[in-house]
């Protein structure tokens, strides 16, 4: 047993350098999915856009304010759930919220049009972008991130015309 002392310090050498080697190599292959997940993210977006507008308008309950016209800005802010890892995409809005005259008469037929702003809620699962209608009202993507710090951290922003 004594002769092959040398094996284990080569394990141990060679297990070593893996755990110095592994944090770069982890965080190389955590951008090129994040690179991978924008760029699937704007192939996507005019389906994502659609699907987030249809499901806020569907999800309005009848005595309640619903959505009318929906705005998107063309810039977006990724952000990673610190427990999951899961990548979520913030993209400004502007809603336009419609409320009845408060005198009975239904939604839409006498119509307010009252602008809102708010933040539109994109998640990657997997390898496909989805959207449960969730608007944040009051905050931009970055207060948004910084309102959930907890749960969310930063991990890029594009500015349009500047991707």
């Amino acid at each position: 047993m004594g002769e092959y002392w040398w094996v284990f310090l080569a394990a141990a050498l060679f297990l070593g350098g893996l755990i110095l080697i592994w944090r770069p190599i982890r965080s190389t292959l955590r951008e090129i999915r994040f690179a991978e997940a924008c760029r699937d993210f704007h192939r996507q977006r005019e389906r994502l856009e659609a699907k987030f507008v249809h499901l806020g308008m569907a999800t309005a309950k009848p005595d309640h304010p619903r959505w009318g016209d929906c705005d998107f800005d063309n810039d977006v802010t990724y952000a990673r759930n610190r427990q999951t890892g899961e990548l979520t995409a913030f993209v400004a809005v502007t809603i336009e919220i419609e409320h009845s005259g408060g005198d009975g008469i239904p939604i839409g037929s006498d119509v307010i049009g009252n602008l809102r702003a708010a933040t539109a809620v994109f998640r990657l699962d997997g390898d496909r972008w989805e959207t449960d209608g969730r608007a944040i009202f009051n905050l931009s993507p970055a207060e948004a991130i910084r309102f959930y710090h907890r749960d969310l951290e930063l991990v890029g922003q594009e500015l349009a015309g500047r991707s």
